[in-house]
């Protein structure tokens, strides 16, 4: 390859004339040394202001300026330059020569080269021809794709309205088989989908409405009447037994006859309603004439007031004014419990009292009313006062018997506590009916309980005024006991309380506020009548414990009759305990008062005189202290019939006591009797505290 040096630069038509002369001796074999004298292959075409710029460069060479700062001879050195220059060209031309060979295969090559891509770009060029051609080929095809698919919806959108217009008018001819047949309700869904369709397409004027009419029109007369002898069939046979799950199951039935038979609807429904109506006024007035079968013969009547005196006949009735097991009726378990079946309890001999047998009547009710009012609501597609009043239609005379027959029994009704556990069974029965979202009931039960309410008060009312109107001379031999009027009151009271905690009422609370004043009344009429104050007080302490110990069984510990009765037994607990210490210690305690007046007055003095009277006290005390707190503690136990009570007292009593003792250690340790030699004979107060809690009672 030939390398020509950077320093020259030979001009275009010289490098073309040497190498044509080189392609016409391509047959020599030597090639004479060529004499170019002085022929200056360099270009003639300078620019001056490269040669400026080039002059500049080399001047900052570093060469020259070893030159210059040397003082080498330019125009010598010039000489010196311009022989290595020819030598160097006389080498190149040599180069050139020799390479001749290499340079006509390489002018070939490219000559070759310059044909083959000639017809490569003729290749190129009938290529881009084609591309065009089926670009727009593709063009054309995309345009009739876009038409056929525009073509292929709108087809499958008229075939689809078709379809479905001929799936919905063609008619099998075998539409409606017999009603016992499976099919016969999938084939009702059918035939009434397809009387809706012709008649939204008749508002259309769809002509092919009026090729089937006539078949449609048959066929739903055909429907309706098999369908109405089949419901028909099914109401008649309610009178033998219940059947309302298969009518659920046929529900379609009636929405058929409905919308397109409202006559023959109205038929189904005014049938439904009065055998319905039968059927549930004979079934619950067979099963509350038997539940009174199995009631309780020996009930209360006018004269079993809580205030009248106690008689073989009102002790046998001993469940008018206790509540015993009587207030399982309103647990959970029994109150949704199974109904009673009369002929089983007859068969056993069992019986019950009244609120036993409401409840399982009015379960039942409240039983049937909810799946009726459902069914009702479903089956008749009725909401609202609409089903209320259907309601209402068939359960109305059987609602009317139970009022009937209620008004009649608590006419002659006097326990107050069957009346009242019946009053919140019903506010029971009533949120067992909310919750379920079933109103249809709720006029009865507001009818119900405007007859119970009424006459509970009455009775109450009728035993405040007999506690009132009470004569204790008429009760026959005094006791200091509890008396059966205040247990009675007792065991009523916390009964009603009891109760009353689910459902307030305020009437029944104010109620309970008079018997509670008249009781206690009462009680201070009967202690009057005891001739000692003594008795009077045991006597109210064993009546006011008896009826807090009750009340607080099943009342909570602070209603109101809990806490006034708790503020009586403390005020006559304190009162008799100050009436047994007066007996044997009666003397120091009226020292002991009547010194701390004086004390607080700063007249003390005024007792100076007192020595023999203080002796007499002291000696007193310290020989008989033992003897009178155990006689004190033996009656107090005999005394009151709670030994818890008995036992508070007396500990109260001792404690009360020392208290005493500990003022009169207190008053004779004052200046005034400091000098008094029997001071030497007091007790030991730490002493009598031990020796007092040895004669405590352990209970």
């Amino acid at each position: 390859m030939l390398v020509c040096s950077p320093v020259f630069r030979f001009r275009t038509r010289s490098v073309y004339y040497t190498l044509d002369l080189l392609k016409s001796k391509s047959d020599f074999e030597v090639v004479p040394a060529l004499n170019l004298g002085d022929l200056d292959i360099t270009t003639d075409e300078f620019i001056l202001d490269e040669v400026d710029i080039h002059i500049q460069a080399n001047l900052e060479d570093d060469l020259v300026k070893e030159a210059l700062r040397t003082g080498v001879d330019l125009r010598q050195y010039s000489k010196q330059v311009e022989t290595e220059l020819q030598r160097i060209e006389q080498a190149s031309i040599k180069d050139y020569i020799k390479e001749s060979q290499n340079i006509a295969s390489l002018h070939n090559q490219i000559t070759a080269c310059d044909s083959i891509l000639e017809r490569m770009e003729g290749m190129l060029s009938s290529f881009q021809s084609d591309l065009s051609s089926i670009s727009s080929e593709i063009q054309t095809l995309q345009q009739q794709s876009v038409s056929m698919n525009l073509r292929l919806k709108n087809r499958q959108a008229v075939r689809s309205q078709l379809s479905q217009l001929v799936d919905e008018l063609v008619v099998p001819s075998t539409m409606i088989s017999p009603v016992t047949e499976q099919e016969f309700l999938e084939q009702l869904h059918e035939l009434n989908s397809k009387i809706n369709y012709a008649k939204e397409l008749s508002f259309r004027e769809t002509l092919a409405c009026s090729d089937i009419q006539d078949i449609v029109d048959r066929l739903k007369i055909k429907a309706v009447s098999k369908i109405r002898e089949f419901i028909l069939q099914k109401i008649y046979s309610f009178r033998n037994e219940i059947m309302d799950v298969f009518l659920v199951i046929c529900r379609f039935f009636y929405q058929f006859l409905l919308a397109n038979e409202r006559t023959v609807a109205k038929e189904i429904r005014d049938e439904y309603v009065d055998t319905m109506s039968k059927i549930y006024f004979s079934y619950f007035k067979s099963y509350s004439g038997r539940l009174l079968k199995v009631q309780y013969e020996d009930v209360a009547d006018k004269d079993d007031l809580m205030g009248v005196e106690d008689t073989p006949s009102l002790k046998s009735r001993n469940t008018i004014f206790t509540l015993g097991q009587r207030g399982a009726v309103l647990s959970p378990a029994e109150l949704e419990g199974p109904i009673l079946i009369p002929h089983a309890a007859q068969r056993g001999d069992s019986r019950y009292p009244y609120e036993t047998l409401f409840r399982s009547q009015h379960y039942a009710l409240l039983d049937n009313g909810c799946r009726e009012f459902l069914f009702l609501s479903d089956f008749f597609m009725v909401a609202g006062n609409s089903a209320l009043d259907l309601f209402n239609s068939i359960m109305g005379k059987t609602l009317s018997m139970f009022l009937k027959n209620l008004s009649t029994y608590l006419s002659d009704c006097y326990d107050s506590i069957a009346v009242f556990l019946c009053i919140h069974i019903i506010l029971r029965f009533r949120a067992i009916a909310a919750k379920r979202n079933i109103p249809a009931l709720d006029k009865y039960w507001e009818a119900v309980l405007e007859l119970l309410w009424p006459r509970f008060e009455l009775i109450l009312e009728m035993n405040i005024q007999s506690i009132r109107n009470t004569d204790p001379q008429k009760l026959g031999v005094l006791d200091t006991r509890p008396h059966y009027i205040t247990r009675r009151y007792a065991e009523f009271s916390s009964a009603v309380v009891s109760i009353n905690q689910t459902f307030p009422n305020e009437r029944t609370i104010a109620l309970l506020g008079q018997l509670q004043v008249e009781v206690e009344n009462f009680v201070l009429k009967m202690a009057a009548e005891f001739p000692s104050r003594r008795d009077q007080l045991i006597f109210l302490i064993n009546n006011y414990d008896m009826m807090l110990g009750v009340l607080m069984e099943r009342a909570a510990d602070d209603s109101k009759e809990v806490e006034g009765f708790q503020q009586l037994l403390l005020a006559r607990t304190q009162e008799f305990i100050e009436e047994i210490l007066t007996p044997p210690f009666g003397g120091m305690i009226a020292f002991v008062k009547e010194s701390e007046a004086l004390m607080e007055k700063g007249q003390l003095d005024k007792l100076r005189t007192d020595e023999a009277r203080i002796t007499q006290l002291v000696r007193a005390f310290s020989s008989s202290w033992k003897q009178s707190v155990e006689a004190l503690s033996q009656d107090v136990m005999r005394s009151f019939t709670n030994f818890k009570n008995g036992t508070s007292i007396i500990q109260g009593a001792l404690t009360q006591l020392i208290q005493y003792y500990h003022g009169f250690h207190k008053v004779l340790s004052q200046p005034t009797f400091r000098s008094l030699a029997v001071r030497s004979e007091l007790i030991n107060l730490h002493h009598l505290m031990v020796e007092v809690k040895k004669h405590k009672p352990n209970f």
